[in-house]
């Protein structure tokens, strides 16, 4: 090992050897199974499970369920992607443009710092993009520009970007756009 590499803990991993959090898609009412399985493999592992008030014929009960359907999060090196995704009951890793989507340290501290703060938690699905809503594009040639949105559709929106003292109007895909800021409401 070199000089540089003894003072450098850093340099000493390579990209393969460092660890980070993806999500993986299960089957259907598997979760909690593939975080058992998950776990006995030494992997470390994330269910984030809401704490949910059911009411029996005679008696309420908290009962933990996961909060995401079908999703969980996996901490792992770029080596270990193949036997998680042989892992019984793992579907695939959810993909985001084409690569297992990565998620932040962050984002799995905030959910963990929420659930342990709320019970009874729901999770809704947002895909209505409010007209007038400010959103910066992310791809393509109009990259970084920001607009406003005119119209939603299910699966675009069209954002009118005004440039060079003329108004521009194009449709973009979801993936394709940031929400930024949201109308304000009179």
């Amino acid at each position: 090992m070199t000089e540089v590499a003894k003072l450098c803990p850093i340099m000493k991993k390579s990209s393969d050897e460092i660890k980070r959090w993806y999500a993986v898609y299960s089957k259907p009412r598997w979760e909690k199974k593939v975080h058992s399985l998950l776990d006995q493999q030494g992997f470390e592992c994330y269910c984030p499970l809401n704490k949910v008030r059911k009411k029996w014929s005679d008696r309420y009960k908290v009962v933990h369920e996961p909060l995401f359907k079908s999703y969980l999060f996996v901490r792992i090196t770029e080596a270990q992607k193949t036997p998680v995704r042989l892992t019984d009951g793992i579907v695939n890793f959810v993909y985001w443009l084409g690569k297992p989507a990565v998620v932040r340290n962050e984002d799995i501290e905030k959910i963990k710092r929420f659930l342990n703060e709320y019970s009874d938690v729901e999770v809704e699905i947002v895909d209505f993009v409010e007209s007038g809503t400010t959103v910066k594009i992310n791809q393509g040639v109009f990259m970084n520009l920001k607009g406003k949105v005119i119209q939603d559709r299910k699966k675009s929106v069209t954002v009118e970007i005004q440039s060079l003292g003329c108004r521009l109007v194009a449709n973009f895909s979801k993936s394709q756009i940031d929400l930024i800021e949201k109308p304000i409401k009179k």
